[in-house]
């Protein structure tokens, strides 16, 4: 599944309203200045963002947009499927049992339905709220799975390394 760039700009737009505060509107400008996205394709997203209860707006001269729930009540998982129409991986993966053909002879299928239940519980987990605390250290599990092929992760630390140091300035985390 390759998330479509309005969904990445959804979800990168919902957390700088929630970085901004709850309660202080932002303009599409602003939303612009702060996420790189152009003010045309926020106001797109914007519309769908309202239209699925994720953000509200107030005119005026003190107006703009806001996070319509609490960022610990929002999900990239909701996101995604607002966004997308759903989260899956595979047509097989979806509730249409009409959908392939091979469905019932498939002996892939069982894996992709596994994988993409994965994903969306991972989604699901991840909210607003979470994503605003900065980047979450690895599991075991997913250490083990970063590995590269000989069982070092020098490779993975080495990357780490040459990542920035996390910005502390909300403008500068979009």
């Amino acid at each position: 599944m390759k998330l479509a760039a309005k969904t990445r700009y959804a979800a990168r737009i919902l957390l700088a309203l929630a970085m901004h505060g709850e309660d202080a509107p932002m303009t599409t400008t602003a939303l612009s200045q702060h996420t790189g996205v152009t003010v045309q394709f926020i106001e797109q997203i914007l519309k769908t963002l309202k239209r699925g209860g994720l953000t509200r707006s107030s005119r005026g001269a003190s107006g703009g947009h806001m996070l319509a729930r609490t960022p610990e009540d929002i999900t990239l998982g909701e996101i995604v499927r607002l966004m997308e129409g759903g989260i899956q991986l595979t047509v097989c993966c979806s509730g249409d049992a009409n959908a392939c053909a091979r469905r019932a002879s498939c002996l892939t299928r069982s894996a992709w339905v596994r994988a993409s239940q994965a994903l969306e519980r991972s989604l699901e987990e991840t909210t607003l709220a979470t994503l605003m605390e900065g980047e979450q250290p690895l599991s075991p599990h997913d250490e083990a799975v970063c590995r590269t092929a000989d069982g070092d992760t020098a490779g993975a630390r080495r990357s780490a390394a040459r990542r920035p140091a996390r910005a502390t300035n909300p403008a500068e985390l979009y």
